[in-house]
């Protein structure tokens, strides 16, 4: 198993517009730390050593958290769940996190 550090991503405004999967060069910075920002979780920590440690990416390049996104993370095919060698009570964590920024932040409930 992969041991994957989950962190709370900082964001400046939410958004609920469409939602893929950034790359790397989708971000003004080449920075891994500010990159790092918008994901919940690194298999190398945070910062991460290469970006493609980094998954479950919640906030757009230009620094909003998007709904879509947090509900993409919380079910379905590209969900944390769906990561390889990720053990349950990392995807157990990640998923409190991402029902209470949805909560929190756009008075939504993903376990709808």
């Amino acid at each position: 198993m992969t041991d994957y550090a989950v962190h709370e991503p900082e964001y400046s405004g939410t958004t609920d517009d469409e939602w893929d999967d950034p790359r790397l060069n989708d971000f003004d910075t080449d920075d891994l730390g500010e990159v790092a920002e918008h994901f919940l979780l690194s298999a190398s920590g945070f910062p991460p050593e290469n970006f493609s440690d980094l998954k479950a990416p919640v906030v757009d390049p230009e620094g909003k958290l998007n709904l879509n996104a947090l509900q993409t993370a919380h079910g379905g095919a590209h969900s944390v769940e769906a990561i390889d060698d990720i053990d349950d009570g990392t995807v157990g964590e990640t998923k409190d996190l991402l029902e209470e920024l949805a909560s929190e932040e756009f008075d939504h409930d993903l376990g709808e």
